[in-house]
């Protein structure tokens, strides 16, 4: 179920106000670990640690390293702040949260008075290194949008996590981070999908929200099994709230996985089973063949029907990217390797900026 090992902290990689980056001596061997401050408090060289160890010996994608479960130099840790919700609920690590809905939240009746999203925008995507070229491409296009961030539990938890989000907000190319249900640490903490839109539309006051899981995905080479299926019920939650969902899909043409290939089986069952309801869903320009084939696989799914299909060029996120200077990447694939996926996601940020700027009635 789990492994652990005990390690020597050898030095200090990186640090910040939340996360410690150190390399740790495990038996004479050096590796990386992840320390998370608040919730296994400060860590320092030379300090003895219990490390998780199981997704690297199974060689998940953590970028390689272990995590700190406990810190022999920090045996005691006062509890500290507001908040009574609860997140990694029973667990050994569950931490409690001021969540923007509950009583003791100077928002709490906000979410009360509630009565529907007007029609404010989110984009729906399934993996994280969707995040970054959408929101570049929105800020390349309007430097004024204020762009917001509703992460899911769908992949990593902790958001500190993310080196993506770190950098783009301090690039100032979204504003606030939302993270909902067992997902924590960001600027606002919700409890479901449906607060979490509504924390973005009346406390953030969002132009356009992006909502993808944090790093990682689970999946099982089955029809239902991966967590991205959430993208489906995300959309309703999106129309049920009244707003209006973009979908981006997830294409490509260089992933060696048949299932993968053209629109991924992730998107197509997620827009034809797991979603009850209408989104925007934005198709790229590619070339003739590539064009025909998400045609086919759009018709063959009843698409068409399903959701309004938007068709839009894409190839100007080459030029935000390179503007922001972000280097991206999916599945281990860069822009250059993978250069589909990215026009997608050009193609889907464009389309929302011409709806916002109200040049497209789409």
């Amino acid at each position: 179920m789990i492994s652990y090992r005990k390690g020597i902290v050898n030095s200090i990689l990186r640090e910040d106000e939340n996360t410690t980056w150190v390399e740790v001596n495990i038996d004479g061997d050096l590796s990386k670990a992840i320390n998370y401050n608040d919730l296994t408090g400060p860590v320092d060289i030379g300090d003895e640690l219990i490390l998780n160890t199981t997704a690297v010996e199974l060689s998940l994608g953590t970028g390689g390293y272990h995590f700190v479960i406990f810190n022999y130099s920090n045996k005691d840790k006062e509890l500290e702040g507001k908040g009574h919700i609860m997140k990694l609920r029973y667990t050994p690590f569950q931490l409690k949260c001021l969540t923007a809905e509950e009583e003791d939240s100077p928002y709490h009746e906000l979410f009360n008075e509630f009565t529907g999203l007007n029609g404010s925008v989110f984009i729906v995507g399934t993996l994280h290194s969707m995040l970054a070229p959408l929101a570049s491409m929105l800020k390349w296009f309007k430097p004024s949008l204020k762009i917001n961030y509703i992460m899911t539990d769908g992949g990593a938890l902790p958001i500190q996590f993310s080196n993506t989000v770190k950098s783009l907000k301090n690039k100032e190319i979204i504003d606030s981070t939302i993270t909902i249900g067992n997902a924590f640490g960001g600027d606002i903490e919700c409890v479901n999908i449906y607060s979490g839109l509504i924390a973005a539309k009346k406390i953030l006051n969002s132009d356009v929200t992006i909502i993808t899981m944090g790093p990682g995905i689970a999946g099982t080479g089955t029809k239902y099994g991966f967590s991205g299926i959430e993208q489906g019920y995300i959309i309703d939650a999106v129309n049920n709230l009244g707003g209006t969902p973009f979908i981006a899909p997830r294409i490509s043409f260089k992933d060696d996985r048949e299932r993968h290939r053209g629109i991924s089986h992730h998107t197509l069952t997620s827009l034809s089973k797991a979603c009850n309801t209408k989104g925007k869903l934005v198709i790229p320009y590619l070339t003739k063949d590539k064009d025909n084939l998400i045609r086919e696989q759009l018709i063959a799914k009843n698409l068409f029907e399903k959701h309004n299909i938007i068709y839009e060029e894409g190839s100007d996120i080459i030029k935000a990217l390179d503007y922001f200077n972000l280097n991206v990447s999916t599945m281990g694939r860069d822009l250059k390797e993978d250069m589909d996926y990215f026009i997608t996601l050009g193609a889907v940020a464009k389309s929302t900026f011409l709806y916002l700027d109200g040049e497209e009635d789409v």
